[in-house]
Formats: C-alpha cells, structure tokens, sequence
C-alpha cells in the first residue's frame, strides 16, 4: 500500500488519556459501567465506532457517485460490541444505515453492500469480527 495519510495517538489503557500527535485528540479514558468503570470517559469501542461510521459514510459518498445515485441524506451508526469469546475478548459491528427514501429497495441494498466492500475499515475488519449491515 502506498500510504496517503498517517494518523497517531497514544494512549495509557482504558482508564487514561488518548491523545493525537496534533494534539486535535485529548480523550479521558473510563471503562464504561457496564464493564465495571465510571464510565467519565470514553472508550475504544466509541471511537472505533466514531471512525468506522464517518469512514462508511464517505465511502458511501464515493460508492454512490460511481452509480450515479444520491446518497447525501443518508446516516451511518456504527454499534460495536466488546464481549468475552473463546479466547478472551472480541467485537462485533452492527453497521445501521439509514436511507433516504429516494434509495430504498434494490438500489439501497446495492449501494451498502458496494459500500462495504469498498470501505477501507470494513476491509481490516472482514474476516476478523462479525459486521452486521442494517438498512434503514
């Protein structure tokens, strides 16, 4: 791969900071309640599902533009989960994209299924943790 852009952070484990190396990233990390934490903080699961969200959406722009259709009223949330498995943790993605009226049916389901075929967070992730795609 002939890298475009690289990003940076670092961070000191989920109850700490993550930080980019611009600085525009400077998150209080905290375990959600529901793993035991405070929850004052975010956490890994809600930035990767901040990044995996705005990463399918602009490939959805990029996908649609390629089939000449309309895609700018559409909504992508991502849902990751963290949960125990066979060897410890794992995620799980519940991709929901909501769709403009104009795209449902056929062409909606086309146009998602393009979409994370082409999306490059949908690309690390195949094969590696289930990712469930919603159409709304």
């Amino acid at each position: 791969m002939d890298a475009l852009y690289t990003a940076a952070a670092t961070a000191n484990g989920r109850e700490g900071r993550a930080v980019s190396s611009d600085g525009r990233i400077d998150l209080a990390l905290a375990l959600p309640p529901a793993l035991g934490g405070n929850g004052e903080g975010t956490n890994p699961e809600q930035l990767f599902a901040a990044g995996y969200a705005a990463c399918f959406a602009s490939a959805m722009s990029s996908v649609a533009r390629e089939m000449k259709v309309d895609a700018k009223d559409v909504a992508v949330t991502a849902e990751v989960s963290i949960g125990k498995d066979d060897t410890g943790f794992g995620l799980a993605v519940v991709m929901r994209v909501e769709l403009p009226e104009a795209l449902e049916g056929e062409t909606g389901r086309r146009l998602v299924e393009a979409t994370h075929a082409y999306c490059p967070y949908s690309k690390a992730t195949r094969g590696n943790i289930d990712v469930e795609l919603v159409i709304e």
